[in-house]
């Protein structure tokens, strides 16, 4: 278990000490698969860095971009010029995926929360996501209640299918296993997570956890290596375009409100075609 005080050490370190580091992890994690490992890419500027500090130490190890067709076109055309890596696409389209299971709203745990009250046949799982354990934990939020009444499908099954099972067969098929960009400073979950594992897990490894997001740009600009555009069209985050976790933590301009303006096509087929903005509609007027 690794303590608050270490972790913040960590994140305190200058960066030249931060590269050592993650090169150590990198070692240490291609050692112990016996070289059999891969380069989780999306694209972003995480995973450019990432990627970037891999291959300084491990020049050909490969990298995997999943083609879910959530991505920006310049993160797709960025990704186009980078050496040695493998596409990937999923079995079904966003849309298949919402039609079926629903919308990606709110966060995974709510989305999931929402999805499991209204539809498990377990009522022991509808009473612990209702009123939460003797702790009141693992409850749907009492702010987001009103959502069990939306006229509309909400789950979290969308990254599942259109990326963890598609990167888990290719881990089955292939043998390899995962360096990944994730950095503890995104969420709890993340932090949560490397303060029982450290970088190196048993299926996966984030040399870079314990990296600031101004580590990363730092780190891009004195090494001079090339970023995706997309960031220099006033967008923070390079996730999949039509997601809405998280989207009403977003101070204005959220992404749609940028996309409204960067990609008014790709707007106009996420808010009308594909039903997003009577969702967040419905969101923002707390169900009326």
């Amino acid at each position: 278990m690794i303590d608050i005080t270490t972790i913040k050490q960590r994140q305190s370190l200058p960066l030249e000490a931060k590269i050592r580091l993650s090169q150590l992890r990198i070692q240490d994690w291609y050692k112990q698969n016996n070289s059999l490992v891969y380069i989780s890419f999306s694209g972003g500027k995480d995973s450019t860095a990432l990627l970037h500090i891999v291959r300084e130490v491990y020049p050909d190890v490969p990298a995997v971009f999943l083609d879910t067709g959530l991505e920006y076109p310049e993160i797709r055309e960025f990704v186009k010029t980078i050496p040695n890596v493998i596409w990937l696409r999923p079995a079904k389209t966003f849309r298949e995926v919402i039609v079926e299971y629903g919308y990606p709203v709110i966060s995974k745990e709510q989305a999931c929360f929402i999805d499991e009250i209204r539809n498990s046949k377990s009522d022991r799982v509808v009473k612990l996501r209702l009123y939460g354990n003797a702790k009141g934990q693992f409850k749907l939020s009492k702010k987001w209640q009103f959502m069990l009444n939306a006229p509309f499908k909400i789950s979290r099954k969308c990254c599942n299918i259109l990326k963890k099972d598609v990167a888990k067969l290719y881990e089955k098929e292939s043998g390899r296993l995962p360096f990944v960009g994730n950095m503890i400073e995104d969420s709890m979950q993340r932090l949560n997570t490397y303060q029982h594992q450290g970088c190196n897990g048993k299926r996966v490894s984030t040399p870079i956890a314990f990296w600031l997001e101004e580590d990363i740009w730092e780190y891009l600009k004195i090494r001079n290596i090339p970023y995706c555009s997309i960031y220099d069209m006033g967008y923070k985050r390079t996730g999949c375009m039509f997601c809405m976790f998280g989207i009403h933590k977003e101070k204005y301009p959220n992404k749609f409100d940028l996309m409204e303006y960067t990609h008014p096509k790709l707007y106009d087929y996420c808010m009308n075609t594909l039903g997003l903005r009577s969702v967040i509609a419905f969101m923002k007027g707390g169900g009326v």
